[in-house]
């Protein structure tokens, strides 16, 4: 039995290496230039590595417009986010199809040509809709959607480097890579985490009443642009290290990072999220409460019920979903609303905001809810923003 498939059957590559680097790199001198975005970057980044197979490139139109509004792409596998490149106005008119594109960082650096093989308009307000179900621009999805250029790019691209390579180094694992060590501890089955959060007392439950179930789990935090308020990558990172050093089976549970930008649409995001997994070679990925939400836009189990929408077997990965979890002074253990009896009163349960007012005061929570370990980090960390600030 070896590992699941890719997405569509095939681990993509598109790293330019050798000669054709080489080549690329002289010819881009010559070569029309746009600047990427912080989220443009991530995109190209998991493009480059297969993590965002079968894609080999920013969507054209035919896959965009069926993704939009049908969630899948035009050769009809599952795909619940748009992956697009956008220009302005003055940008496209120095462009035409067939033209080798020079993609750059925002610090100049050359990180990939597009091989520029379609440019079309598309409506901004409807796909907030579709996607986000929401046109409001306090989103923060719909708002980096707004924000976008008036023109899509699609076509095929050929990365030269990286740009964030140095960044968590130890922890940035290829799709390659992360099925390389799997098979290498002889993991068969693997459920993934997803997080942008510090980790506390309900997520080790939900991670540790999958891997029950399976050899090996993947706690895979994502590591791109998100929202101004979340804890910062560095200070989340440092967390999971404490929290595996000192309550995790470490022959059982691998740390790695997801390089990706959080979109924060809620449903689509925890399909998005699955395939990727899948690609890192997850053969399972837990769905919990809220996944990828923000304000009320989303029901609590929206997430979840999507999944459903799809016929079996549309996805190999297997999602597990999960309610909401809490530790019951009564009961004496962490549990969730299927398998406790008992009233709220008897639950430690605490706000994200008073967390934070308390992480800030340098007053650990309590132990039901935050292991001190993870604790002290976090009052570490925002000590440190807070006299940077």
């Amino acid at each position: 039995m070896s590992l699941i498939d890719p997405h569509g059957g095939r681990l993509i590559d598109r790293e330019a290496r050798g000669a054709e680097r080489e080549s690329l790199l002289r010819a881009s001198a010559k070569m029309p230039e746009l600047t990427l975005n912080a989220r443009e970057e991530a995109d190209l980044e998991l493009i480059a590595s297969g993590a965002l197979s079968p894609l080999e490139g920013f969507m054209g139109e035919a896959d965009y417009v069926l993704v939009r509004d049908q969630k899948r792409l035009a050769n009809g596998l599952v795909w619940t986010i748009p992956v697009t490149l956008s220009v302005r106005e003055d940008e496209r008119a120095k462009l035409k199809i067939g033209d080798d594109v020079a993609l750059r960082s925002r610090d100049g650096r050359l990180l990939a040509v597009l091989h520029l093989a379609e440019i079309f308009k598309y409506d901004k307000e409807l796909e907030a809709e579709r996607v986000y179900l929401t046109t409001e621009e306090k989103h923060p999805g719909v708002q980096a959607v707004y924000a976008q250029g008036e023109y899509l790019l699609g076509g095929h691209v050929s990365v030269i480097e990286h740009a964030r390579h140095n960044e968590f180094a130890p922890y940035r694992h290829t799709p390659r890579q992360t099925r390389a060590l799997f098979a290498e501890r002889g993991w068969r089955s693997v459920v993934a985490f997803q997080t942008r959060n510090p980790v506390h007392r309900a997520h080790e439950y939900i991670q540790k009443c999958a891997l029950e179930t399976v050899d090996g789990l993947l706690l895979h935090p994502l590591v791109g642009e998100t929202k101004s308020d979340d804890i910062p990558a560095p200070v989340r990172l440092r967390a999971y290290e404490v929290i595996i050093e000192h309550y995790y089976p470490q022959s059982r549970t691998q740390l790695a990072v997801l390089p990706a930008a959080m979109r924060y649409a809620g449903p689509r995001e925890a399909v998005f999220h699955a395939i990727i997994r899948q690609n890192y070679g997850c053969s399972h990925f837990i769905v919990g409460r809220d996944h990828a939400g923000v304000g009320k836009y989303y029901g609590t189990y929206d997430a979840q019920r999507i999944f459903g929408h799809f016929e079996p077997g549309e996805l190999k990965i297997t999602p597990m979903f999960f309610d909401n979890t809490f530790f019951c002074r009564k009961c004496g253990s962490m549990a969730s609303l299927k398998t406790c009896p008992h009233d709220q009163t008897h639950h430690v349960s605490l706000s994200g905001t008073r967390v934070r007012e308390m992480l800030t005061a340098g007053e650990i929570p309590p132990v039901e809810f935050t292991r001190p370990e993870v604790a002290q980090v976090l009052i570490e960390g925002l000590s440190r923003l807070s006299a940077k600030a």
